[in-house]
């Protein structure tokens, strides 16, 4: 036993020894925060050390505590919204301080980071800037932390569906802002296959979120193409300083006096876990599920569209033969019904023989049922071509006996209605998580991600049906007090996500093909026009019987037929999109004014690749992925002038794509402070972007329409040079 004790006794001296060493190298630090004037004690108040990361958050009787590897002395810095920053002197390790912090009655007081990628008061913000913090999303009585920023001034959040909405800002609405950046933690949220954001559905879990930044204008001087009409920057809670278990429940009733939709029910639950488990290592978790029935869409608006052009019209299904409802899907298969007629006179293959004994019939002048009854008696074949070839030929032979019945009349085919194509089951499950080193006090190294899963709709071009979709965002970072280096991914999966218009043109043709249904409707209308039927009368007979045996919403054919559109992808026909985009991110930035000492300098650069992969369902990838890289630089200059009264801030971003040439974006502002809490701000700035991914690779077929990219390649692919192109009016003209 002594001779074991022996051999234990070194190593029991180094664990006393290093154990000892480790423990005098702590400092606890304590304290409570109270308001000045009512002395009342504040909660979430930020307490940190000053120039470190170390620090907490006050608890709602306004006490605080946390650990330091740092020896006193050094200093605390204490800020809230709303109220004056303060530094406090912390002198002597084990000491407990009690502070006092005055009211700021400064509207636009606090600070920001994303005005110049540095601490910024508000105030001295060279560019206009909103700023939502924990406590405002707290107590905001929407839905979803994301709805908050509707109440901004300057923003417009357009919802396509519960769980999908978009900011737009300086008065560009939509659904989709392709010129508005948005960041989480750094990660820009732009998804690589449809090219902008989807609100928050991969965003983070609500009760992770501590800010929320919005740059309201131009911000391309410094977060690069895309910025156009703003960014916004989401930060989550470091768990350092936000610890323990949180769970939040929402509930509420939908479709209150909805006549489409009877009352239900939309729940809404977070989770958060924050968790420091010694003073170099802490970690996080979070969770939420969102649930909802979504509104259901049905403007049943008649449009007159022309692809890309599209008019409000009057009419409806049962006055406008070529009705097409704003959200009624299938209809938009149209077609003019004298080029029906003239389609089946060309392609009937007549001999010169035929069409002589013909032609002789319509230059002599015999009415419709004398034509009807001689070509009965001696040529009973052509009795199917007799209404299209005395529609079409007859004005043309003998216009005085033979009036034009079609005129430019197009008729389409009736339509489904949204209701019956789209999923709005609304639901939107996420996780969120991050493990945290303090490698110094100053410098941290982090592992994140954010995963999010849902169904929602999305109004584009078309509505789309995004269900069962994966993004995943996983980010790997070191920063330090001036500098940061990060590498991203965004993981892009569209599940089961299809197309509304093409399923509903597919449930159309399984029953009947567009041809079929288009021919037996024009020759019912061509028959009792030429037997002087009313047009009213004709187009009731010919849509009667061009829908006899059409398959109704609910049945096995329908739903046999929409089965297999939404699991068919596009290039084969069906409706599915088949995307596993990819998007791999790595920049820095550096704070190089402390070697400068005469002017603030700030650098940074970044460098991303898109990888497309649609599998030919969206973009021009049949042959392989598409890659496509982007690189950029930004410098930024801030100068202070006559102890602050004049702040002098210059940025300049070059970015370059692969298939366009660089661009160069400034940025030159003035902030001028005039009295206390009062700055005059001169600034001019410029934005930009880059045609998106589907500007530049779209290849969508469907059945009335082929979308392309703008690229050169697509000259040569089909051939523009030699071949004429027709613009949208024209090739109406010409349909009908």
């Amino acid at each position: 036993m002594k001779k074991i004790s022996s051999y234990l006794m070194p190593f029991v001296a180094v664990i006393f020894i290093a154990s000892t060493a480790f423990a005098q190298t702590i400092t606890t630090v304590t304290g409570n925060v109270k308001d000045s004037k009512t002395k009342e004690s504040l909660a979430a108040v930020s307490v940190t050390i000053k120039g470190g990361s170390s620090g907490a958050f006050t608890d709602d009787k306004g006490n605080f505590k946390f650990t330091t590897t740092k020896a006193p002395p050094f200093t605390l810095v204490i800020s809230i919204n709303s109220y004056e920053a303060k530094e406090v002197e912390y002198t002597t390790s084990g000491q407990s301080v009690d502070i006092e912090i005055q009211p700021s009655y400064a509207v636009l007081d606090g600070i920001v980071i994303g005005a110049t990628r540095m601490p910024t008061r508000i105030l001295e913000a060279p560019v206009t800037i909103e700023r939502i913090n924990a406590a405002n999303i707290r107590n905001a009585p929407g839905e979803s932390y994301y709805a908050t920023l509707g109440n901004l001034k300057g923003v417009d959040v357009t919802t396509s569906s519960y769980t999908f909405k978009t900011v737009s800002t300086r008065g560009f609405n939509g659904s989709g802002n392709l010129r508005f950046n948005q960041f989480v933690d750094g990660m820009d949220n732009t998804l690589p296959a449809l090219n902008f954001s989807v609100g928050n559905v991969i965003g983070l879990t609500e009760l992770d979120v501590d800010n929320m930044e919005l740059l309201t204008g131009a911000s391309s001087a410094l977060y690069g193409s895309g910025g156009t009409n703003g960014t916004l920057l989401i930060n989550s809670k470091d768990p350092f300083k936000y610890q323990g278990v949180s769970f939040q429940v929402k509930a509420g009733v939908m479709h209150v006096g909805d006549s489409r939709h009877s009352a239900s029910p939309f729940y809404d639950w977070s989770l958060r876990w924050g968790e420091k488990v010694s003073e170099k290592f802490a970690f996080k978790f979070g969770a939420q599920y969102t649930k909802a029935d979504d509104w259901q869409a049905d403007d049943k608006t008649n449009l007159l569209r022309n692809n890309v052009i599209s008019n409000i019209i009057p009419g409806s299904r049962e006055s406008d033969p070529n009705y097409d409802g704003v959200n009624v899907f299938g209809d938009e298969a149209s077609s003019g019904l004298k080029s029906i007629s003239e389609a089946a006179v060309l392609g009937s293959g007549l001999d010169a023989g035929t069409t002589g004994f013909l032609n002789s019939l319509l230059q002599a002048g015999y009415d419709y049922a004398t034509i009807k009854s001689i070509v009965g008696q001696n040529a009973p074949p052509l009795l199917p071509l007799l209404p299209y070839y005395v529609g079409y030929r007859g004005p043309q032979i003998n216009p005085t006996v033979y009036p034009d019945i079609y005129g430019t009349q197009a008729v389409s085919r009736t339509g489904y209605d949204e209701r019956d194509l789209v999923d709005y089951g609304a639901h939107n499950l996420k996780f969120s998580g991050g493990l945290y080193f303090k490698i110094s006090d100053n410098t941290e190294a982090s592992l994140t991600g954010n995963w999010g899963s849902g169904t929602s709709v999305y109004t584009g071009a078309d509505r789309y049906s995004l269900k069962n979709f994966k993004i995943g965002q996983y980010k790997l970072e070191f920063k330090s007090t001036n500098w940061f280096l990060r590498a991203y991914t965004t993981q892009e999966n569209s599940g089961d996500s299809y197309a509304s218009t093409l399923t509903a043109l597919a449930d159309n043709n399984a029953w009947q093909p567009n041809g079929t249904w288009f021919g037996t409707y024009d020759y019912v209308y061509s028959d009792a026009r030429l037997s002087n039927a009313s047009n009213e009368l004709a187009h009731q007979m010919a849509r009667g019987v061009a829908e006899t045996g059409r398959t109704l919403p609910g049945s096995k054919e329908f739903n046999d037929a929409f089965n297999k559109s939404v699991t068919t992808s596009i290039s084969k026909g069906g409706s599915q999109f088949a995307d596993k985009s990819n998007l791999y991110q790595v920049e820095g930035q550096l704070n190089l004014t402390k070697y400068v000492k005469v002017v603030d300098v700030l650098v940074g650069a970044s460098y991303r690749q898109f990888d497309l992969n649609s599998a030919g369902t969206i973009f021009v990838d049949t042959a392989g992925h598409i890659k496509i890289g982007e690189y950029g630089g930004y410098l930024q200059l801030q100068k202070s002038l006559f102890d602050d009264v004049l702040k002098f801030t210059g940025s300049l971003r070059y970015d370059k794509s692969k298939n366009f040439d660089g661009h160069t974006t400034p940025r030159i502002t003035a902030s001028i402070k005039v009295a206390k809490d009062n700055h005059i701000r001169l600034s001019y700035q410029q934005a930009y972007r880059f045609p998106d991914n589907q500007d530049q690779y779209i290849k969508i077929e469907t059945p009335g329409t082929l979308l392309i990219g703008c690229l050169p390649q697509f000259n040569t692919l089909y051939n523009f040079t030699g071949d004429p192109v027709y613009n949208s009016t024209s090739v109406d003209a010409y349909r009908r």
